[in-house]
């Protein structure tokens, strides 16, 4: 466990740098986390520490049932429960991203999804990404993080589609968080749903009717993963 853990300390740290190194975090902003095979232990970014600089040696160990740090010299990040809130309800979920990204987070405060509207979208998220409502102000004064886990939890409920084929999402008010099938392919996806924020920005400025027909969506999304795939070098 003890070898395992260490894996995963160095997987999420080198996620968390990635950030930096993709453009969609400066100073301590965002967090990247990762859970164990067990799904017993989660490793995530501590709170409000630089990047720079940043080692294995700095991640942090949580106890997902408990929520409990058990291994680590700072505090865990801030937004724990959120992650832990995602870990606990979809075991698909192996690693999750949060960024404060301009483009993201201006759809975030403006409390609008991030439309389908290109291929470059199509290829990654099989739909709109959607945006959450806005969390009530006893929902914020009684468990903040948790209960920003439990929005995105309701909104993908609500909406009834698979967490992985639309792997990421806006928080009203608050920015994007993205998820994958480890904490590498987390930060993938979150720099790739920046890039559709930032595309799409530009698209409504000059056409605020755009869109993409379903069919496109269709064939660009299930030619890269759907059952009969043909999109690179096979598996």
């Amino acid at each position: 466990m003890i070898f395992m853990l260490e894996n995963l300390k160095k997987s999420v740290c080198d996620a968390n740098l990635e950030l930096v190194k993709r453009g969609v975090v400066i100073y301590t902003w965002g967090n990247v986390s990762g859970i164990s095979e067990d799904r017993k232990y989660m490793v995530i970014k501590p709170s409000g520490v630089d990047y720079d600089g940043m080692t294995l040696e700095d991640m942090v160990v949580v106890d997902v049932k408990t929520g409990v740090k058990v291994e680590g010299k700072w505090n865990p990040s801030s937004d724990t429960k959120t992650h832990l809130e995602l870990y606990k309800k979809y075991s698909s979920i192996k690693g999750i991203a949060h960024t404060h990204s301009v483009n993201a987070v201006a759809f975030a405060q403006a409390g609008i999804k991030i439309p389908a509207l290109g291929t470059t979208h199509a290829d990654y998220f099989y739909g709109d990404i959607p945006c959450t409502r806005e969390l009530t102000q006893q929902e914020v004064m009684e468990d903040y993080e948790t209960n920003t886990g439990k929005v995105i939890i309701e909104t993908i409920e609500n909406a009834q589609y698979d967490p992985m084929a639309i792997p990421g999402i806006v928080v009203k008010n608050h920015g994007p968080f993205a998820w994958g099938k480890n904490p590498e392919n987390a930060v993938y996806n979150a720099v790739v749903l920046e890039k559709v924020a930032e595309i799409d920005l530009k698209t409504i400025m000059l056409n605020p009717n755009a869109e993409m027909k379903s069919y496109i969506l269709d064939k660009h999304y299930m030619r890269k993963h759907g059952p009969n795939a043909y999109y690179g070098q096979g598996k």
